[in-house]
């Protein structure tokens, strides 16, 4: 009896030993330490491999990545740890977990992943005690993380987030849930952020030292371009922890294209308490680029693909790309750049990647449906509204370069579509790109739009009229015409303001219906027999003349004064249409053997 009491201590000591290690090695995972972790876990299933719980971490540390979804290795490595830990263990709830994690990363059924969860619930249920019909935390969270840690859509997040806010009530002091429930929430979108920072909240209530919450809430701020909130909260990660090396990294990332020297602080200071990793490596090559330092950063790029290789390293491609372009060497620039965007995951691409392909193609005529592709790629990917509608811009601007204003107009159309405002600068560009593009349905359906959301500006107006006469290139049709009524009905509303305008119109509607008129006496079926009777055709003439007396009626209306140049101008074609409608309407009586004469002119 006395030696078991005596050997219970040690017993406890050796429990809070483990607990402590397992918690370290879940820190380094956290801070993207995953080397570390690694060793971590390691040593534990060393240790004891029937330790399924640190399996199940060994298994996590192998899927870990800095950011993005591991690779297929990474992935065939974890999941034969969690195989051979079934075989040999059982099924283990951890294991289990680990498995249904395996599944979600390898695109399986959801609910058979689902089923594998709730299998792993109810076999860590307590079923006696105090917390009889507890669900185990540590299980739950671990449901949570798998959801967090796979790309957005492949989870069932809303499911995520119920199972961890059962562990957040069965477990009162783990940050680490609500850590990922907020990321839980990003993963349904990046209009999800400010649940995500009720989250993290929820984190920091419980570890107000949680360098981790802090940084994350900074990322949510960075991603709205709120400065003020993400700097605060990087600064308060740093202090709360200054050995995470998350927020130096995101202030490196901030800085390096703009203050460079500044950048270089939080790099030396993210190279010193990060991993020793080539991933490190390669940060100070991307450094000696953003310096100026081309042929150097080119030769560190050189050798850690000599040493790594792009598939370990793939933005080593996008490095060569970027230093290329500086030197001036496009070509070269342009086959590393599409060497990256073939094979590297879409984790790895960053927003100024899209901006260089669209730099470096659009030197190339031809290639801008290539660039448009990799824009497609980053607005699919990235979560952030403003660098969504940055790459719609960006290829309405290269389309535009390219005078290719069809292409120009979809991306204009679309942009205005996901700002869900239109300014009158957008206005005037898709009425511009439409009539380019020679769409004048668009162009007058734009136009109509400008107008009323702009109706003291000249542009809609001129715009809509050029679309409606394009519509009748011949001006045979009428469309020109029949579309004219449109702005006229407009500018009838204030005919003061538009007189001229409005007599333009009138203008161009009565040239059409002379042209028609002299068409139409043309046909050998306009004829007017002896008798008076008249063909189909000249009916069509007498009611195009009596459309054109009403035209020209309207344009004396508008300068009713008759020594305006206008009103003689209408007066004197008035009267030709006149003329003519009168005599075919009623031409005289053909005397024996005289012909009847048409009038002089047409």
């Amino acid at each position: 009896m006395k030696k078991s009491l005596l050997f219970l201590p040690v017993l406890v000591l050796m429990q809070v030993t483990l607990l402590a290690q397992y918690a370290e090695g879940i820190k380094l995972l956290n801070y993207e330490k995953n080397k570390s972790a690694k060793e971590v876990f390691q040593k534990l299933v060393d240790a004891n491999p029937q330790d399924p719980q640190a399996t199940y971490w060994l298994g996590q540390a192998l899927l870990a990545t800095d950011g993005g979804e591991p690779s297929k290795d990474q992935v065939a490595a974890a999941k034969a740890l969690y195989q051979k830990g079934l075989a040999s263990i059982g099924s283990n709830p951890w294991l289990v977990v680990g498995m249904g994690h395996i599944e979600l990363l390898e695109r399986g059924d959801i609910n058979s992943v689902k089923q594998k969860f709730e299998q792993a619930i109810t076999a860590s249920t307590e079923t006696k005690g105090k917390n009889k019909g507890q669900a185990n935390a540590g299980i739950l969270n671990a449901i949570g993380r798998a959801n967090a840690k796979v790309a957005s859509g492949t989870g069932d997040n809303l499911y995520a987030i119920e199972k961890l806010n059962q562990a957040g009530q069965n477990d009162l002091t783990n940050p680490d849930i609500f850590i990922n429930k907020g990321i839980n929430y990003l993963k349904m979108g990046g209009e999800n952020g400010g649940e995500a920072v009720k989250a993290y909240q929820e984190a920091l209530a419980r570890d107000p030292k949680s360098a981790l919450a802090l940084y994350r809430i900074g990322k949510v701020y960075q991603s709205q371009n709120n400065k003020e909130l993400f700097e605060q909260n990087f600064d308060n990660a740093i202090a709360a922890d200054p050995a995470c090396p998350l927020p130096y990294f995101a202030y490196y990332l901030n800085y390096a294209n703009r203050d460079v020297n500044r950048a270089k602080e939080y790099l030396d200071k993210y190279v010193s308490t990060a991993d020793k990793d080539p991933k490190t490596d390669y940060f100070v090559a991307e450094y000696l680029f953003r310096a100026g330092k081309n042929d150097e950063s080119l030769a560190k790029v050189q050798e850690l693909e000599n040493s790594v290789g792009t598939t370990e390293l793939p933005r080593l491609n996008m490095l060569y790309a970027y230093n290329y372009d500086r030197k001036g060497d496009s070509l070269q620039a342009k086959s590393y750049l599409e060497k990256f965007f073939a094979n590297a995951p879409a984790d790895k691409i960053e927003p100024t990647d899209y901006e260089l392909a669209v730099k470096i193609l659009t030197r190339f005529p031809g290639s801008e449906m290539q660039a448009a592709s990799y824009l497609e790629k980053a607005i699919a990917s990235d979560t952030s509204r403003v660098n969504k509608q940055s790459y719609m811009q960006q290829a309405a601007d290269m389309f535009a370069k390219a005078k290719n204003p069809a292409e120009q107009l979809k991306w204009l159309k679309r942009s205005v579509e996901f700002k869900g405002t239109t300014s009158e600068a957008d206005y005037y560009k898709m009425s511009a790109a439409a009539l380019g593009a020679k769409d004048v349905a668009q162009t007058m359906e734009i136009a109509k739009n400008y107008m009323a959301a702009h109706p003291d500006k000249p542009q809609p107006y001129s715009f809509y009229r050029r679309a409606a006469i394009a519509s009748d290139p011949d001006t045979t049709s009428g469309k020109g015409v029949e579309n004219l009524q449109y702005l006229d009905s407009v500018y009838g509303l204030n005919k003061d303001k538009y007189k001229k305008e409005l007599f333009l119109n009138k203008y161009y509607t009565i040239l059409y219906y002379i042209n028609k008129q002299n068409a139409l006496k043309k046909s050998p079926d306009f004829k007017v027999k002896s008798d008076g009777t008249k063909t189909e055709i000249v009916d069509q003439f007498l009611a195009i003349c009596q459309k054109s007396l009403q035209v020209t009626d309207q344009m004396i209306e508008l300068y009713p004064d008759v020594n305006d140049d206008n009103n003689k101008f209408a007066q004197s074609v008035k009267a030709e249409i006149q003329k003519n409608y009168d005599y075919y309407s009623k031409p005289p009586v053909k005397k024996a053997n005289t012909p009847v004469a048409p009038p002089a002119k047409g």
